[in-house]
């Protein structure tokens, strides 16, 4: 109870901080969904934003500077997933955000008998996230997102959305935390058989209706949605209308009714 207070106080001093004007200036250069959002939600995206970026760890990786552009231009993407939430989400289980230049090469992990193994030769990312860990960006692909240099795809959205998918059972499945049991059930009738149908069609003709990346894993799958929701929201709604009607049912969003597509 302590705990939560002080946070809650400490977060009712960041809010009645004035949201600096630099900070707009960046939102309208980097994040084109924000102007699409309606008076109150932009509000809102502005409050989520402003806990988001005081209350992360920030570090820029293989000698990037980290500026205040980069965090605005970040948080603004990850805070839209959640702005129409009827609660505030702060991803308080992301502990920190690690920023790269470009795309960056992991190192592949895994334990044997003798420990964790770490074989530096692992492949090229341009991001991954963590539970209770880290979220890793390329700052190359985060920007490109958020201007839509590169049509139906957006890493922020991307990763934050495997952190919304983690947050009922701490690992990437492909069904986030829902309201109510009718709304799994729903979920499961909906997304499994159009799971399914990505599978079928990226391995008989080479692609689907979403990206065939969606095609490696249940969680992938909720992932790569998450951006063609945002980002391609018409040809969504037209090809896979009852995905789109899980998705907007879940983030409280009509991508679909926005003037810029």
């Amino acid at each position: 109870m302590l705990i939560s207070w002080l946070k809650q106080r400490h977060r009712s001093r960041i809010l009645a901080e004035q949201f600096p004007d630099a900070w707009e200036c960046w939102i309208a250069k980097n994040v084109r969904h924000e102007r699409q959002l309606e008076i109150e939600q932009r509000h809102r995206l502005r409050s989520l934003m402003q806990v988001f970026i005081a209350e992360k760890n920030w570090e820029g990786c293989q000698g990037l500077t980290l500026t205040d552009e980069m965090k605005v231009t970040i948080a603004a993407q990850a805070c839209l997933l959640v702005v129409g939430f009827e609660v505030d989400v702060y991803f308080d289980h992301v502990l920190s955000i690690l920023v790269y230049p470009t795309a960056y090469v992991a190192p592949d992990t895994s334990i044997s008998r003798v420990g964790i193994v770490i074989d530096e030769g692992g492949e090229a990312r341009e991001g991954e996230a963590w539970w209770h860990g880290p979220v890793v960006l390329s700052w190359e692909h985060a920007l490109a997102g958020g201007r839509l240099a590169t049509p139906g795809h957006n890493l922020v959205l991307h990763e934050f959305a495997h952190q919304l998918d983690m947050m009922n059972s701490r690992v990437i499945d492909g069904t986030p935390l829902l309201a109510a049991a009718e709304q799994a059930t729903r979920w499961a009738e909906v997304m499994e058989p159009a799971y399914q149908k990505l599978i079928s069609d990226c391995e008989h003709y080479g692609h689907g209706l979403i990206d065939c990346y969606g095609a490696t894993s249940r969680g992938e799958f909720f992932a790569v949605l998450t951006e063609s929701f945002f980002e391609r929201p018409l040809h969504l709604q037209r090809h896979l209308p009852d995905v789109y009607a899980e998705l907007r049912g879940f983030y409280r969003l009509d991508p679909a009714v926005w003037k810029e597509q």
